[in-house]
């Protein structure tokens, strides 16, 4: 009697398991349109697909057995990627702000969620400098998950524990008349470089009367 309870027990999600690899996060700015940044997320563990796709009901619960194992299958990264359930928890978990203005985020549909993770474009309400970044990934599975994230410039920030947001600068937003402005920081840098040179000059000059006068006398 107990062997059939257990049988037929209903599966339920298995614990989450944080201290695998770790998942990341990439930001970098748009090249060409200034007020969007992107993010794109990759998971650590693929079985961390199947578990999140379980606990936003677009998986089966069947896929986590009854001792809790979970064997991830490529099927699911395929029925969670392009899933509305999906795309409203990356929303949800992944915040940018610019200014204090949150900025509007849109999922690109990921071609292959498993190996190369998942791009979030957020158009912010103007030209962005710095912005701050939210991520809070996994942590409604288990609140001990980090996220190694990496920025512009070479720039390295761990979420998690905590440390849920973090300030990133993406570049000076363009300044009004900046082809005018590099104009003038190069006359003025070339001004200052040739009245050093003219000093430089005169300073050798009378170096060299003096010594003629001293050997003259």
């Amino acid at each position: 009697m107990a062997f059939s309870l257990i049988l037929f027990a209903p599966a339920t999600p298995a614990g989450a398991h944080p201290f695998g690899a770790p998942q990341t996060v990439a930001i970098s700015a748009d090249p060409q349109r200034h007020e969007v940044v992107h993010v794109r997320w990759k998971v650590g563990g693929t079985d961390d697909l199947t578990l999140l796709g379980v606990r936003l009901g677009v998986l089966p619960q069947d896929r986590v057995m009854l001792d809790g194992a979970v064997f991830f299958q490529p099927s699911d990264a395929v029925a969670l990627g392009p899933s509305e359930p999906f795309a409203g928890y990356l929303r949800k978990q992944i915040t940018v702000t610019s200014d204090g203005d949150r900025c509007a985020a849109t999922v690109v549909p990921p071609s292959d969620l498993a190996a190369s993770g998942v791009t979030v474009d957020y158009v912010c309400p103007g030209p962005i400098g710095k912005v701050s970044v939210g991520v809070r990934m996994l942590t409604d599975l288990n609140p001990a998950y980090q996220t190694m994230a990496t920025g512009p410039n070479g720039e390295r920030a761990v979420y998690g524990s905590g440390r849920y947001a973090h300030d990133w600068v993406l570049g000076d937003a363009p300044a009004k008349g900046g082809t005018d402005l590099g104009r003038s920081a190069a006359v003025q840098i070339t001004a200052v470089v040739g009245g050093l040179l003219i000093v430089a000059v005169a300073a050798l000059l009378l170096l060299r009367w003096r010594r003629r006068r001293a050997a003259a006398c």
